[in-house]
């Protein structure tokens, strides 16, 4: 069996980041696409895991969450009668930030509902140092959710914003956001400070992701098939936008720099790397048995 080079990896690696589809990214580097997937479900993972050892003990103060949707094998309307237990359909992206640093703290997948919105809290908590103030919309599953994750010991607000419609179904407007008429700070728990009560760099984040995998991008047929895909996809997103991406209001640092877990921006090639150990370790693993 044929094994991808180093430089492939990085080839294969780069063009994902940057936002291509699985097929345009065959297309650029020459190869197949049963490859670049397989190449894609052995890194995922990998980058998940440094990010869930290394997002820890964040010296953290101000924390903004949010939902972005996608879909996975169908629009919800169109999901088969006997799939409808899996998770397809509408997915959710739950994204939380560090409003200082930009560091991408947490990060789930599944659905808008309450066991999805306690399983991504329980996650922040857990890499936070210090009581944080957070802000999130005003989604319902919030409340609960924070105040069980954090035994509430945070200074938690709600950032409600109204939309008035008007744009009509013309051409050019059916599928933009409706437009924001006004917002109300709600503090729900501890003391929040309204001075940062907002959302503003989590929904900038929210188009970074739209901008940087192709399986986000409205009106798509590079949607993900599989769960676990887009899993995968996302967790190579944050891992290089936390890691590797340097970000201009940082002075030219990373996220991971400005939060104090990185001496240095990382390349593509210490990314693939992190899989090259992996796949090490287990080969040492499976010749001692």
């Amino acid at each position: 069996m044929n094994r991808l080079s180093r430089e492939q990896r990085v080839q294969i690696v780069r063009a994902l980041v940057e936002g291509n589809s699985i097929r345009a990214t065959c297309r650029m580097t020459g190869v197949a696409k049963g490859t670049v997937l397989k190449l894609l479900t052995d890194i995922g993972p990998v980058c998940a895991a440094w990010e869930d050892d290394h997002n820890v003990h964040l010296e953290t103060t101000k924390v903004q969450c949010d939902e972005i949707w996608s879909f996975v094998y169908a629009k919800e309307k169109n999901v088969p009668q006997d799939m409808m237990g899996d998770i397809v359909g509408d997915v959710w992206t739950w994204t939380a930030i560090d409003a200082d640093t930009k560091l991408v703290i947490n990060w789930t997948i599944g659905l808008r509902d309450a066991d999805t919105a306690l399983d991504f809290m329980d996650g922040v908590a857990k890499r936070l140092k210090n009581r944080v103030q957070l802000t999130a919309d005003g989604h319902h599953s919030y409340l609960s959710a924070i105040a069980l994750a954090f035994e509430n010991n945070i200074d938690y607000a709600q950032l409600v914003k109204q939309y008035g419609g008007g744009h009509g179904n013309t051409p050019e407007t059916r599928y933009s956001p409706g437009v924001c008429t006004g917002a109300t700070k709600e503090p729900r728990l501890g003391s929040p400070n309204p001075k940062h009560i907002s959302t503003s760099y989590v929904e900038r984040q929210n188009l970074t992701m739209r901008m940087s995998m192709r399986r986000f991008t409205r009106l798509t047929n590079a949607f993900s098939k599989k769960t676990e895909n887009l899993a995968y996809a996302v967790a190579l997103h944050f891992l290089y936008y936390n890691w590797a991406r340097p970000h201009q209001t940082l002075k030219g640092r990373t996220p991971a720099m400005a939060a104090g877990i990185a001496d240095r921006v990382w390349t593509i090639e210490d990314i693939v790397m992190l899989l090259e150990d992996s796949e090490a370790r287990r080969a040492n693993l499976k010749s001692s048995r």
